[in-house]
């Protein structure tokens, strides 16, 4: 098959919960157990990193990603969704997986996946194991899916397991209290592999303890250890108890919601051992993520007059961090592109945005995609008002087009959505 061909029968064989939803969410590793073993189980022979949470889980890896790359070593970084392209799931060094690597693999397991039909994430987890080993990396930062326990990638045993935070996501699947959620994504906690959480909740804390006692290893809250102090708007000085250990740290990752993130990963490298991680690994890490690892779309800006911004966070706390940052931006009028998917509860997302904004609402090309006509008639029950438009692409260009020099267009609701971004 052709790259193209490959990636179609992909998509089309087999279920993806990120097009279908909860349909294709599989319950145990046994799938993934069994594609791994036919190829050698690849995940025994890299060393690895662990990141689990329900937001922040993509920068976090992408950081560590970075920084372990500046300290000089050959790291592989697997993440979902992706946004344009299947590669950017499984990098390298930052590289995607090379389109033929790619097609080889699924030759090489075709006659596996048709025997016992694995799902669409099932297959990337063992294609990413297997290109990272193949490519003898010296590390993979790896991380979950969905929840934890369950969790395709949660056949690795880490150097380190990372938690960022506990939020409401998915509780058709995870569970409807917060501390169901916390014992799923506990479930990457490996018997004698230390644990970092970045953040500490009081209602989740008493899970992951118990979850790292069970394990007899050691669980660390990075935000009791780590205090960060606002230098400059996009600069930290960065304290380990009272001491100043990183004075001015620079993010290129955007959003407020970093300095949640930034605490646990500090932490992490802290605990990784066997690597030597030098300060200015950390500082350049920390300020080229997005040209060393590819990241996108992380309240990343597009464009000047008007400001273009777009973030994929979608769930109640993402959202909340989004609304917050929008607050601090000065604008003469705000305009929001927005789309959601229909298997999450939109009321819960809609109560929390600005009712003051115009709304362009929109459904990316997907299956699960929430019609843009039954979106808007939801926001309109909680006074957010606008037009429904036939195309991700349409609301974009109608947004720019109403919005003058001194306004903002944001544009978010849905990873899908600012997968649908042409500029990005």
């Amino acid at each position: 098959m052709t790259y193209q061909e490959t990636i179609d029968y992909l998509y089309s064989a087999l279920p993806m919960f990120q097009r279908l939803g909860p349909v294709a969410y599989k319950v145990d590793l046994g799938n993934t157990i069994e594609l791994v073993k036919a190829i050698g189980d690849p995940h025994t022979k890299f060393k690895s990193i662990h990141v689990a949470g329900t937001n922040g889980k993509g920068s976090v890896s992408h950081m560590l990603a970075s920084v372990l790359q500046e300290a000089g070593y050959k790291v592989g970084l697997y993440t979902s969704p992706h946004l344009k392209s299947f590669t950017e799931r499984i990098r390298v060094n930052g590289a995607p997986i090379e389109e033929a690597a790619v097609v080889d693999f699924v030759e090489r397991i075709r006659p596996v996946i048709e025997k016992i039909e694995p799902s669409f994430f099932e297959i990337t987890v063992a294609m990413a194991f297997d290109y990272f080993a193949n490519q003898q990396v010296d590390i993979a930062v790896v991380e979950v899916g969905l929840g934890g326990r369950l969790d395709s990638t949660n056949i690795i045993t880490p150097e380190v397991s990372v938690i960022t935070n506990i939020g409401w996501d998915h509780q058709a699947l995870l569970g409807d209290t917060l501390p169901k959620i916390a014992f799923e994504k506990a479930g990457i906690i490996k018997k004698g592999v230390p644990v970092v959480v970045s953040q500490k909740q009081s209602e989740v804390a008493k899970v992951f303890e118990r979850k790292a006692a069970a394990e007899q290893t050691s669980v660390t809250f990075a935000s009791d250890m780590y205090r960060l102090e606002q230098a400059s708007p996009d600069r930290f000085n960065v304290f380990w108890y009272n001491e100043i250990v990183h004075e001015g740290l620079q993010l290129d990752l955007q959003g407020a919601y970093q300095r949640y993130n930034l605490p646990g990963v500090l932490q992490t490298l802290a605990k990784l051992k066997g690597f030597r991680i030098s300060e200015d690994a950390i500082r350049s890490g920390l300020e080229n993520v997005m040209e060393n690892t590819g990241l996108r779309g992380r309240w990343q800006q597009l464009g000047e007059k008007p400001t273009v911004i777009c973030d994929t966070g979608h769930n109640q706390d993402g959202i909340r961090f989004i609304v917050e940052q929008l607050q601090r931006l000065s604008y003469k009028t705000l305009h929001i592109v927005w789309g959601m998917v229909k298997d999450k509860s939109a009321d819960e997302v809609l109560t929390l945005l600005p009712k003051t904004a115009v709304y362009y609402f929109c459904a990316a090309n997907i299956p699960r995609a929430l019609p843009a006509n039954e979106l808007k008639e939801k926001a309109a029950a909680y006074k957010l008002i606008g037009e429904s438009y036939a195309s991700v692409g349409e609301a974009i260009r109608a947004a720019r087009s109403n919005a003058d020099n001194q306004d903002v267009v944001f544009i978010g609701g849905s990873t899908f959505v600012v997968a649908e971004i042409e500029d990005l």
